[in-house]
């Protein structure tokens, strides 16, 4: 079963050893300075700066923009699922668990959003996904507003002290 971790930046290492990890993407502010755990080698380590904002125009501050998503979904592609995907941003919350569910829709495009997102819900009470990146990943998947409306349904996460590393499986595990 391939399944993605979504971890906030001080628990990678941690969760790389313990998942067994070897491709990890970081979501992560331009200027954020932070050590790569040596178990995920330099060319399966996507880095992505931005940060968690939901629109541009917000002074210094970079937006997520189609690159990044397509940084997301190309990555994902080359990801060969033997071993876990690792994403992560600075506290687990908003940017990687967006990424994750753009990256298992990508790799599993016959699934539901709906259920998708429900299962992201049941993984972590804390998700909230990033609304720009769930956006574009939904027009950059040809998914016609469904993801968006899906993470809309699932609401805002609870409040989180991000410390609240989790699993979503790439596939429902229930229906096979």
């Amino acid at each position: 079963m391939s399944f993605i971790v979504v971890s906030p930046l001080a628990r990678i290492a941690e969760m790389a050893v313990r998942h067994k990890a070897r491709d990890m993407i970081s979501l992560i502010a331009k200027e954020q300075v932070f050590h790569r755990p040596g178990v995920i080698a330099a060319d399966r380590h996507l880095t992505l700066g931005m940060n968690d904002i939901a629109f541009k125009g917000t002074g210094n501050l970079v937006a997520p923009d189609e690159t990044h998503v397509r940084g997301i979904i190309d990555f994902a592609a080359s990801w060969r699922q033997e071993t876990p995907l690792l994403i992560h941003c600075w506290m687990g919350v908003s940017r990687s668990p967006a990424a994750a569910l753009i990256a298992a829709l990508s790799l599993a495009p016959d699934q539901s959003e709906e259920t998708l997102a429900r299962r992201l819900r049941a993984a972590s009470p804390f998700a909230t996904p990033n609304t720009r990146l769930v956006e574009i990943g939904d027009a950059l998947l040809d998914r016609g507003g469904r993801l968006v409306a899906a993470v809309r349904a699932i609401g805002r996460g609870a409040d989180a002290d991000g410390n609240a590393p989790f699993v979503l499986d790439i596939r429902d595990t229930a229906c096979g």
